[in-house]
């Protein structure tokens, strides 16, 4: 996934978060400082089990390869490949996150020898049978959400601000999310996605954080429950890799095809 689900880099620093004059500003102003102690890690490299677990419990797993590019002056690129089980093998996804406008999302299909775009309209669907939507597995970007700080709230024993953030984009499947930031190293605890009629949908948990290169922060576990359907998907990812020499070549549709 995407998966950093949660950057570009936008500079606000302690001074103007400790002098923000209105809850839009600090809101704001804690997802800027986010975002710029998680930037300059260039490429990364991932594996991941994905398992879903449906209402009953049953649970079905999947082994994926997970490749992400960053870029300057836009959102991140990523290339995500499924290995196991046989009847997903070789289907990759491609994403082209922007700042300013829809991502770019490509699907291969290896049964069908294709590769489908995923139009903006269907961002909000579901990733694979996941409970993950397609938008979910975009950078975060700062210019894709407006911003309102609500609180400070301590959870799991960190203390945290509690942000809203509010889509964008109109092909949003959500009208907003609540998301708690830890004020210590400024690392997504939880976040909470509600839908369009404003009902509380799916609730995302990061878990085992580890410190990579000294300085960026990456969750060993991610939870996604979703409270309407009783399902969840369960991520747990190992063996990052950081500065592999990743580059554009390693991003495109030819990319999707070759990814084995």
């Amino acid at each position: 996934m995407p998966l950093r689900i949660f950057l570009i880099l936008t500079l606000f620093g302690v001074q103007p978060l400790l002098h923000a004059e209105s809850a839009e500003e600090k809101g704001q102003a804690i997802a800027a400082e986010s975002i710029a102690r998680d930037t300059g890690w260039s490429d990364m490299k991932a594996d991941m089990q994905m398992i879903l677990r449906n209402r009953q419990g049953e649970e079905s797993l999947r082994e994926i390869r997970m490749q992400s590019l960053e870029q300057e002056n836009d959102g991140d690129k990523s290339l995500t490949v499924f290995d196991k089980p046989l009847d997903v093998k070789g289907t990759a996804f491609l994403s082209f996150s922007h700042a300013l406008g829809a991502d770019d999302q490509w699907l291969y299909l290896p049964a069908l020898k294709r590769v489908k775009r995923i139009s903006s309209r269907n961002k909000s669907g579901p990733f694979m049978g996941s409970e993950f939507a397609y938008e979910d597995l975009s950078s975060f970007e700062i210019e894709k959400y407006t911003y309102k700080y609500i609180k400070d709230e301590v959870i799991d024993g960190l203390d945290c601000f509690v942000v809203e953030q509010y889509p964008v984009d109109k092909n949003s499947g959500y009208t907003r999310r609540l998301v708690w930031i830890d004020k210590a190293e400024y690392r997504v605890q939880r976040a909470e996605f509600y839908d369009r009629k404003d009902s509380p949908l799916k609730t995302l948990t990061y878990t085992g954080y580890q410190q990579y290169l000294n300085k960026y922060w990456r969750p060993d576990r991610m939870d996604m429950v979703n409270h309407q359907t009783g399902k969840s998907t369960e991520l747990r990812w190992m063996n990052y890799q950081f500065g592999s020499g990743l580059d554009e070549a390693d991003f495109n549709k030819n990319s999707l095809k070759r990814a084995r």
